[in-house]
């Protein structure tokens, strides 16, 4: 079952409405029953993998709390950690390893080293692993007690609305809310079904529509693209995904909120960040955030923070330059193989990185420290672009053709046809390879951007201010946008975060 389908339309309501009816226990009950329900419209026999996975957890869990010992402490954890990634290395990269030793192989004249066989990948394994170490982990630092009851845990492991692709939320954020149902307010019918609008919105009208010129560009001959065709979908595709994780972010989030859990927010308009680290307080705030105090800040020797929300952080000087850098290659390496069990997102993440390195260099020389303005417009200048051509990686069927799409913008000859001009038209040197109103919204897509930041930022609170307008605005605007989520609503794509 997907969001963008009007099965789950249908689903979420029936389940809404019984969550706010039942009693405690069997609300969790149902609400369980209904979770594995709605992961097994995709394999019902992979639920019994999510499960060994969340109730290892929380058995190791209440074994590290009773231990006494600190080595007996350890091997609870590790025990944990075995089986959480274990079934994450075999499921997601068992196949890579396996490839890559082979094809090593076969440079050196040699044939097969390792038998090869197909695997399919558990939906949201990513996410739910991610989910369920962390509860283990903060339970061995001390940060949190043990759940006792195994249906409230397993309810926060399978909880639906975020089960597949996050946000990654906290045992603190999140079970508390569960175990203890809030009074009814309206507010959260309303915020809840204005949060879904909108997350449909921005999949099946935006995303789903740009994915096609996406789709087309990167499957053609490489060959045939020029430097300002590689831009155009690097634009295209940063887009593609932002509306469709932004998408399944906002519809998990208020889904949530109809039932009045409250998540905090996975994206806030990365697109406008001034540097690389202020994307990613922006970009997937929850993984960030995990990533950030589970693997950055633990490998610098610093206190990790307790909440999924903030993103990167600096650590400053609290730990030498050489292991911030180090530590900083390490996370981005894992974070982009995180992503897909390919050499392609490993140079994602290490672009990310060394976006980031860059960034600490040109920061320690104090420049512009007065221009505030002119440092954020050079900063945003500077970001959008670096931000974007990192995108070619993530998206490219292979390493080659990565490489082949990147050494085009590298050639200055790549992005005009000087022959052309003859013609008497500047755009008739433009070597375009691709469809042209590709090129419209390349344009268009980042000046919508950021006209809509500043209207969210500057002139919405001015206008919540004055009742009498913000009704009459918020219905035009929530008719249009439900009048093309009822035209455009059905699951032609996949969401794109559903393969990770």
């Amino acid at each position: 079952m997907i969001f963008n389908s009007f099965t789950y339309v249908f689903f979420l309501a029936g389940v809404t409405l019984l969550y706010w009816l039942l009693p405690r226990r069997p609300r969790h009950l149902f609400l369980f029953a209904a979770s594995i329900t709605f992961y097994g419209f995709w394999r019902f026999d992979y639920v019994l993998i999510m499960l060994a996975s969340a109730f290892t957890d929380f058995f190791a869990a209440i074994n590290i709390h009773a231990a006494k010992a600190p080595a007996k402490r350890r091997l609870w954890l590790a025990l944990s950690l075995a089986v959480n990634f274990g079934l994450l290395f075999y499921f997601k990269y068992a196949t890579f390893i396996v490839g890559n030793v082979n094809g090593l192989a076969h440079l050196l004249g040699r044939e097969d080293l390792l038998k090869t066989w197909s695997v399919v990948l558990p939906v949201g394994i990513s996410f739910y692993t991610f989910q369920t170490v962390s509860y283990t982990v903060d339970v061995y630092r001390g940060r949190i007690e043990p759940i006792r009851e195994p249906l409230l845990y397993g309810l926060f492991v399978t909880y639906f609305v975020h089960l597949v692709a996050g946000p990654i939320l906290r045992a603190v954020e999140v079970i508390p809310q569960l175990d203890r149902r809030k009074p009814f307010d309206p507010e959260f019918l309303a915020s809840g079904l204005w949060l879904i609008l909108n997350g449909l919105f921005l999949k099946c009208v935006l995303a789903d529509n740009i994915g096609g010129y996406v789709d087309e560009g990167f499957g053609a001959n490489t060959a045939t693209l020029s430097a300002t065709d590689v831009w155009v979908l690097a634009v295209l595709f940063g887009f593609q995904i932002y509306f469709d994780f932004a998408a399944y972010s906002q519809i998990a989030i208020g889904s949530a909120r109809l039932m009045g859990v409250i998540f905090p927010p996975n994206f806030y308009f990365p697109y406008v960040a001034t540097s690389p680290r202020d994307f990613w307080r922006r970009w997937h705030i929850s993984l960030s955030s995990w990533i950030r105090d589970y693997l950055y800040l633990p490998l610098c020797g610093v206190r990790p923070h307790d909440e999924s929300r903030g993103g990167l952080v600096p650590v400053g000087d609290q730990v030498g330059a050489a292991r911030r850098n180090i530590a900083l290659i390490a996370t981005w390496f894992i974070m982009g193989l995180w992503h897909g069990a390919g050499w392609t997102f490993a140079l994602w993440g290490l672009w990310h990185a060394l976006l980031i390195l860059v960034q600490r260099v040109i920061a320690s020389l104090g420049l512009l420290r007065r221009h505030t303005r002119l440092r954020g417009a050079l900063g945003w200048a500077a970001t959008f672009p670096a931000i974007m051509l990192g995108w070619v990686f993530f998206r490219a069927q292979s390493l080659e053709q990565a490489w082949a799409m990147v050494e085009k913008v590298m050639q200055p000859a790549s992005y005009v046809r000087l022959d052309r001009l003859q013609s008497g038209y500047i755009w008739s040197a433009l070597p375009i390879g691709i469809d042209p109103v590709g090129y419209l919204l390349a344009a268009l897509l980042p000046v919508a951007t950021l006209l809509a930041y500043v209207v969210y930022r500057d002139l919405w609170p001015r206008l919540a201010q004055r009742p009498a307008l913000v009704l009459p605005v918020a219905l035009a605007y929530g008719t249009a946008v439900a009048g093309l989520v009822f035209i455009y609503l059905q699951p032609i794509r996949q969401f794109i975060y559903f393969q990770f």
